[in-house]
């Protein structure tokens, strides 16, 4: 499974963005098949290369933050492997906080808009989706509460309940799909406030 999951990560985006259709279009009709096909990879791809560029400025902080706190003499040991070890963790505990903020007021509005114009723009529009945590701030703290919430509880699946990986990733990415398609409008639904 570990092998598989980067070649897996495109088609699985690809269906949380066909699930966020999905339940934009019809609740009701609950999650769509999975059934690969070229739309799947390219909204997978597109979705894989907005988190990219997401986390690129995240990544090339990390080994510069390490050093600093390696340098710091924080976590001493008396192997320095581990002592650099130590700092590695730290900076990357350090930057997932603020990672994940970013990807919570950038990626529930840009998925949505994706998934409801099929336009690979909309992934990228940043400027669009901070007017969308402004516009309705209230429904995106719902769905971002849902969606953290979503993950924690997927991912608990997979460890501490041993169900496994592929249950507690498919409810996580229904659970993430549900609460960004909640962030929609179409003009039609007035805001939460």
């Amino acid at each position: 499974m570990v092998l598989f999951l980067p070649l897996l990560f495109v088609p699985l985006l690809g269906y949380a963005i066909a699930a966020t259709r999905a339940a934009e279009t019809d609740r009701a009709l609950g999650p769509p098949p999975w059934r690969l096909s070229a739309r799947l990879l390219t909204d997978g791809l597109w979705t894989t290369i907005a988190i990219a560029l997401i986390a690129l400025p995240f990544g090339l902080a990390l080994s510069p933050l390490a050093n600093l706190l390696f340098d710091a003499h924080l976590y001493r040991s008396s192997d320095p492997a581990v002592s650099l070890l130590f700092a590695r963790v730290l900076a990357l505990c350090l930057l997932a906080l603020p990672w994940g903020l970013v990807m919570l007021l950038h990626m529930p509005h840009a998925a949505s808009s994706f998934a409801a114009s099929g336009k690979p723009a909309d992934l990228f529009n940043a400027a669009a989706a901070i007017r969308g945590v402004r516009a309705d701030f209230a429904t995106w703290n719902l769905a971002a509460a849902a969606i953290v919430t979503g993950w924690a509880i997927g991912l608990a699946c997979i460890g501490v309940l041993c169900v496994g990986v592929v249950p507690g990733l498919y409810y996580a990415i229904l659970v993430s799909a549900h609460a960004s398609a909640a962030i929609h409008h179409e003009g039609a639904r007035p805001p939460a406030r």
